[in-house]
């Protein structure tokens, strides 16, 4: 599958935004540590910004980063949200309530549980009835859902916004689940390879290949690629930002995405 990157974003710690992570992923020793602070997403209605939880606000502040990039009408574009953990805090909400006497579950923490509550606070921001899909596959959840995006692009040919995004998990599901650092990264992918691109995508998926994602080299973005599944794009972020053709391997569930990347 060949695709137009159109646009890209990312938010984790000691990485603010496209704009102001392209210094550190080209360098990392500029690396430093940092709190992830998503900024408002005045695009939410009143009622649904009070309602999004956390992790819905970081999915939603790199989706709407990214498509600001591009001329491309918000409403009519289709979404592939990926995440391997869900809401682990409000799932971990819930469970207290349920196990404590006296305590009952939230409407708006039950809401949220659902795995696609991401996706339906972007359709809800902007008006969208267009396709939108909620994904998950465990530590191969960046693979398998970029895979199933650029799948649909191709073959629905439509430009579609690609969404993978992970926070810890509180209380006694986050010491199985260890989930060390917040991370979201948003890409803008396009079947019209002609179109505006920061770089054209070769994506080639082999079913027998080993479920391997290449890492980072940098111990810092490499602690960060291991603390959490959606910043298993780093190696491409980084490529990106080095404006350097390359291809890395991101695993899936079964097999591997082999990312061929050639800068526009």
């Amino acid at each position: 599958m060949r695709l137009a990157l159109r646009a890209v974003s990312l938010r984790g710690p000691g990485l603010p935004g496209w704009t102001g992570s392209v210094p550190v992923l080209c360098d990392p020793s500029l690396w430093t540590d940092g709190p992830v602070r998503p900024p408002p997403l005045m695009t939410l209605p009143p009622n649904e910004r009070r309602r999004a939880g956390p992790i819905s606000r970081l999915a939603l502040s790199v989706a709407e980063e990214a498509c600001a990039q591009t001329s491309l009408n918000t409403v009519t574009v289709s979404s592939v949200f990926a995440s391997a953990n869900g809401d682990g805090g409000v799932i971990d909400s819930i469970l207290r309530a349920i196990t404590t006497s006296g305590e009952d579950v939230s409407p708006t923490q039950f809401h949220n549980s659902v795995h696609n509550a991401a996706a339906g606070y972007w359709t809800i921001s902007h008006g969208s009835i267009s396709p939108a899909t909620a994904i998950g596959c465990f530590d191969w959840t960046f693979g398998t859902g970029l895979l199933k995006a650029a799948a649909e692009a191709v073959t629905e040919n439509h430009p579609i916004l690609f969404v993978a995004y992970d926070m810890p998990i509180p209380g006694p599901i986050g010491t199985v689940r260890i989930t060390p650092v917040s991370f979201a990264c948003a890409f803008v992918l396009d079947p019209d390879v002609d179109a505006p691109a920061m770089a054209q995508l070769t994506l080639t998926y082999d079913a027998s290949a080993p479920d391997a994602t290449d890492l980072p080299e940098d111990p810092s973005l490499r602690a960060l690629a291991l603390g959490n599944p959606a910043a298993r794009s780093l190696p491409l972020l980084r490529l990106l930002a080095l404006r350097q053709a390359g291809t890395i391997s991101a695993g899936c569930l079964n097999g591997a995405l082999r990312i061929e990347v050639t800068p526009c």
